[in-house]
């Protein structure tokens, strides 16, 4: 960090993410369903599907909310300018104080044609937020490896890895120290028939077995290419897509906060994930007692 970017980086309200939040992309979630999420008790919605920085929606999702953090998981670096990102947290941190994370990161190399080296674009991207005075505390990572985690670690409130089991949470839990923010996804099913469970598992994360840093990331977990291979193992999808009922599904995300998760979020497989988070949400409710 230079001494310019020291002197412009604010003081800001640290945020209160809970232990528990909900992951769902940007263009389904609404101030009417965020404002329920609110009141169920889970303390997070982040945004995936790379929403753009320039969406009007999070400031109508922060309006319609009073504690709720919204958070982008994530900006893909590719698609969005720094100084836009930088534009918008500054915005929303100066009207709603501690309630919006900028979640960035470099995507996935099979669809971004301008992939290369995106460790050196995270570090130019970071060194931009800097210099426009956006704070670490208002800042994560998309992170999977030890590089990424540990930039994470140095440059921003801490990692957001999607696509995990709680081993690989123990691990990115060691190197980002007790300090940093781990705030980890999770997919669910709230289903006891293990058949169906496992097929709406595979509509929601047999895609990702194609994409070479999620597969990578699994292959030092102990998947191989028979687990790898699209639309995914029944060990794949028992391990990445917690179901059953609704204790089931509370301690094996209860795993990842063992393993030194701060936060889970949670995306429900499905049309629509609010009665899922309704049945969870009191059992959720006493993990966080």
């Amino acid at each position: 960090m230079t001494a310019a970017a020291e002197v412009l980086l604010p003081d800001m309200t640290i945020h209160d993410f809970g232990k528990f939040g909900v992951w769902q992309r940007y263009t389904q979630i609404t101030p009417e369903s965020a404002r329920e999420i609110e009141e169920l008790g889970y303390g997070t919605a982040w945004l995936g599907g790379s929403p753009p920085t320039d969406w009007d929606g999070f400031e109508q999702l922060l309006a319609a909310t009073d504690s709720l953090v919204i958070a982008t998981s994530i900006v893909n670096i590719w698609a969005s300018a720094p100084d836009d990102a930088a534009d918008d947290f500054l915005r929303l941190e100066e009207k709603f104080p501690g309630r919006f994370l900028l979640g960035i990161g470099a995507g996935h190399r099979e669809h971004t044609g301008t992939y290369a080296k995106p460790y050196d674009a995270l570090v130019d991207y970071l060194d931009v937020l800097d210099a426009r005075g956006v704070p670490r505390e208002g800042r994560a990572l998309a992170a999977l490896g030890p590089r990424v985690t540990a930039l994470a670690r140095e440059r921003s409130a801490g990692a957001l890895p999607y696509l995990t089991v709680p081993e690989h949470t123990a691990q990115l839990r060691e190197i980002l120290g007790p300090d940093a923010l781990l705030a980890v996804e999770h997919k669910v099913v709230l289903d006891e028939d293990q058949a169906r469970a496992r097929a709406l598992g595979r509509q929601g994360a047999g895609f990702y077995v194609g994409l070479s840093n999620y597969a990578n990331n699994l292959r030092r977990w102990g998947f191989d290419d028979t687990d790898l291979v699209a639309p995914g193992s029944d060990r794949y999808i028992d391990a990445v897509v917690a179901h059953g009922n609704a204790t089931q599904i509370t301690d094996r995300l209860a795993e990842h906060a063992h393993a030194g998760a701060d936060h889970v979020a949670i995306q429900v497989l499905g049309d629509d994930p609010l009665p899922s988070l309704r049945t969870l949400a009191p059992l959720l409710t006493e993990q966080q007692a």
